[in-house]
């Protein structure tokens, strides 16, 4: 996993003219299929808190592995993908990356390149005590485009962008809480 100065390969987030927040939560427009990887279950009422929801039967990050090991049968490209890294989560990339950003409206993030599998990698250069921070990828997409993840910070879920046999093959495993969604329709969140 390295870090890019050159973010032309995220040009397809910031030319898109769709509005920010469905960008930032289902990724590019133009997939057959989008659904919703869900980190906790959606909201059983209105106004309910996050809080209230009760734990995951498993982590974010083996959920979010798990979509991306099926997926990377998905590209032409598996050994090479791109990362958006949030710039909120702080001091994640090294000088090389520092001065470029990828700007969308309301959000920054630091583009990283390596292979589908590389996710949660970052680099030996964050390692902290022995251990790797384990931050959320914002964006992962391999570089032919067949396929998008849009991670936000503010919904319990992630957006899947892919052709319909991709996403029928997610929805069948039993690894991960994945829906069906319409990006255009509001999505259940959390107060």
């Amino acid at each position: 996993m390295k870090p890019l100065a050159d973010v032309s390969a995220a040009r397809w987030l910031t030319d898109s003219s769709l509005p920010w927040q469905r960008l930032v939560t289902f990724g590019p427009a133009g997939f057959e299929a989008y659904a919703r990887l869900r980190f906790i279950a959606d909201p059983a009422h209105d106004g309910q808190s996050e809080a209230d929801a009760g734990a995951p039967e498993s982590s974010w990050e083996d959920q979010l592995a798990a979509v991306l090991a099926v997926l990377t049968r998905h590209t032409r490209t598996p050994q090479q993908c791109y990362f958006c890294l949030w710039d909120g989560w702080g001091d994640h990339h090294s000088d090389e990356s520092a001065g470029s950003k990828v700007l969308l409206p309301h959000r920054a993030y630091h583009l990283f390149q390596g292979a589908v599998g590389d996710v949660g990698v970052w680099g030996a250069e964050n390692t902290k005590g022995g251990q790797r921070p384990t931050w959320e990828p914002a964006f992962v997409w391999p570089a032919d485009q067949a396929w998008c993840v849009a991670n936000d910070v503010d919904p319990h879920w992630a957006g899947i962008g892919a052709s319909s046999s991709a996403l029928a093959l997610l929805l069948a495993d039993p690894r991960m809480d994945v829906v069906r969604a319409d990006p255009n329709d509001q999505q259940p969140a959390y107060r």
